[in-house]
């Protein structure tokens, strides 16, 4: 298990985004669906950011996509990122046309390019309010 260091942002779920938390709890990558237009939402919000309706249901997506961009820097957001030089983070676009802010996993910085396909993989964290997991992305 990783253990990351409480001095790192930690995710805190909320009414909203419990769901979310939830499903990536039992491995899963869920999202919020628009049931009156079809539309993919993310980050997770009451209503649809497209049609506005406020009929959305919970659906697990595949979590297959492509990387959309991605940035490398080379002076930590935070002393606790000193270890993770350089810092990479990517957007990657999912299948259903949701972009998504993850770490890459297992890219070196000359391994990135735009338009790579990527899965979803979950990571293992603790903090002091127990075991919890991380979505990264990784090749297929």
């Amino acid at each position: 298990m990783t253990t990351m260091s409480t001095n790192k942002p930690l995710p805190t779920p909320t009414g909203i985004s419990a769901p979310y938390w939830n499903g990536l709890k039992e491995g899963r990558l869920t999202l919020p669906h628009c049931k009156s237009c079809g539309h993919w939402i993310f980050f997770p919000r009451r209503h649809c950011d497209k049609c506005w309706s406020q009929d959305l249901e919970w659906k697990e997506v595949k979590g297959a996509g492509t990387l959309y961009t991605y940035t490398l820097t080379r002076v930590p957001t935070l002393p606790d990122f000193a270890d993770e030089m350089p810092q990479k983070l990517a957007v990657v676009e999912l299948d259903e046309g949701v972009l998504f802010i993850s770490d890459p996993l297992g890219f070196g910085g000359n391994d990135l390019a735009q338009g790579l396909a990527v899965k979803v993989a979950f990571i293992d964290c603790e903090d002091d309010a127990g075991p919890f997991k991380l979505p990264v992305f990784e090749r297929p």
